[in-house]
C-alpha cells in the first residue's frame, strides 16, 4: 500500500484517502483539506530524545522528541504524543469519564504507574479524546515537526478486556487523520502484532519500535512498512551485542542504541550508538 512511502512526498486531497473518486456540493464542502507530508528518510540514523533535548550528533538524520520540546534543527523531527494513556503530570487535563475505570478507580499502566489508560470503548468517548489530542497534534505541526508518533496503541492489552483492538483502531484512525490534515506523517508506536491492520485501516505511514531486535520482532514491522521503520534498542537489556543486531538482516536500517531513561549527554548514564556504515 505504501511500499515507496519512504522515498516520496505524499499529497492526499479531499476524500481520495478514503478511496472515493471525488465529492461535490455539500459533500465536497465537508471533505477534510489534506496537505502534503513526508515520511522519515529511509535508513537515516535516528536519535530518541524523550528524556531531554540536546544537539544531535552530525550523523543523525531523525530525532524523536516530546511534544513539549522544540524541534531539532536540520533533521527530520518526530513529535511524541501519548495518545492512548495519560502523559505523566497531565492527569488533570482529562475528564474522569474519559479515563478507564475499574471498581471506581482509574486503571494505571502496571509498567508506568503514573499513566492511566484512556477509555476508547465508545464512539462518544473516542470523539472527545480526539478533540483533546488534536490540538496537541496541531501544536506539533506549528512547532515545525515533520511527523507524530502515537504511543500506547496497545493499551487494550492492559485493560483486562475492557477495551479492544477495534476500539483503539477507531481512535487511531481519527488521530492519523488529524495528523495528515495538519501536514504530519503518522507513526505507529510499538504494537508489532497489529502492524498490518494499523497501516491498512488506521492509515499509519511508518513505525517507531522499541527493542524489536532484542525481542526478534523487527520483521513484523519491516514486512508492513519496508524501510519506514525506526528502532530504538536499550543498552541495559541486550541479549546480544549491538553490532550483531546491526548486522542482522531483519533489523531496520534506522536503528539506535540508547540508555533506558533517554538522558542527555551530560548524564553519566547516557548511551548513544548508531550502526556503523
Amino acid at each position: 500500500m505504501r511500499a515507496s512511502l519512504h522515498s516520496a512526498i505524499l499529497v492526499i486531497v479531499g476524500l481520495a484517502l478514503t478511496g472515493c473518486a471525488g465529492a461535490s456540493g455539500d459533500d465536497a464542502a465537508d471533505a477534510p483539506a489534506y496537505v502534503s507530508w513526508t515520511a522519515p528518510p529511509a535508513g537515516a540514523v535516528p536519535d530518541y530524545q524523550l528524556g531531554g533535548a540536546y544537539a544531535p550528533a552530525s550523523a543523525v538524520g531523525i530525532v524523536g522528541r516530546d511534544r513539549a520540546a522544540d524541534t531539532a534543527e536540520g533533521v527530520y523531527s518526530i513529535c511524541y504524543v501519548n495518545g492512548f494513556q495519560t502523559q505523566p503530570g497531565e492527569l488533570d487535563l482529562w475528564d474522569d469519564d474519559l479515563l478507564l475505570q475499574r471498581d471506581g478507580e482509574p486503571v494505571f499502566d502496571p509498567d508506568w504507574p503514573d499513566e492511566v489508560l484512556v477509555d476508547t470503548s465508545t464512539a462518544d468517548r473516542r470523539e472527545r479524546i480526539a478533540a483533546l489530542v488534536t490540538p496537541w497534534i496541531e501544536g506539533c505541526a506549528d512547532a515545525g515537526f515533520d511527523a507524530v508518533e502515537f504511543d500506547n496503541l496497545d493499551s487494550y492489552t492492559r485493560s483486562d478486556g475492557a477495551l479492544t483492538l477495534d476500539d483503539n483502531l477507531a481512535l487511531a484512525a481519527m488521530l492519523v487523520d488529524a495528523a495528515h490534515t495538519a501536514g504530519l506523517a503518522a507513526g505507529q508506536k510499538n504494537a508489532a502484532e497489529d502492524a498490518a491492520v494499523l497501516r491498512d485501516e488506521g492509515g499509519f505511514d511508518f513505525a517507531v519500535t522499541e527493542e524489536c531486535a532484542a525481542y526478534e520482532e523487527c520483521a513484523a514491522y519491516t514486512e508492513v512498512y519496508g524501510d519506514a521503520v525506526i528502532d530504538i534498542e536499550y543498552a541495559d537489556e541486550l541479549p546480544r551485542t549491538f553490532a550483531e543486531m546491526c548486522a542482522d538482516p531483519d533489523s531496520p536500517a534506522s536503528m539506535v542504541l540508547r540508555d533506558r531513561d533517554l538522558v542527555t549527554p551530560d548524564d553519566d548514564e547516557y548511551v548513544f550508538e548508531a550502526c556503523a556504515g
